[in-house]
């Protein structure tokens, strides 16, 4: 199975921040995030584990008990279950996460 990322609608969510679900199965779900500069990623959480790779652009990473950290291009973070995390976009950014299990809630 495959997924041709031109063939895939990005969901608005709004504030500047748009995701494509691409390729998923009951276990795991990669999708596209595209954030513009000044956009937030609120504090959140979930249970499910998450990691996370910067295509290009800069953001700074919020999680519950950390510093908080300035990722770019290449940079790479880990979230595990139930941990609030966020973050903050210091310029225009493309991210893919990816989930295990899949997210329901964005089917």
């Amino acid at each position: 199975m495959y997924t041709e990322n031109k063939n895939v609608a990005a969901k608005d969510l709004g504030g500047g921040v748009k995701r494509k679900v691409l390729s998923y199965s009951q276990n795991l779900m990669a999708c596209e995030l595209t954030f513009e500069k000044g956009a937030v990623g609120a504090p959140h959480s979930h249970p499910h584990e998450q990691i996370g790779y910067i295509i290009s652009g800069k953001l700074v990473y919020q999680e519950a008990g950390q510093a908080d950290k300035i990722l770019e291009t290449g940079d790479t973070y880990y979230v595990a279950p139930n941990v609030v995390h966020g973050v903050q976009i210091l310029e225009d950014t493309k991210l893919l996460d990816i989930f295990t299990p899949m997210r329901e809630d964005f089917v």
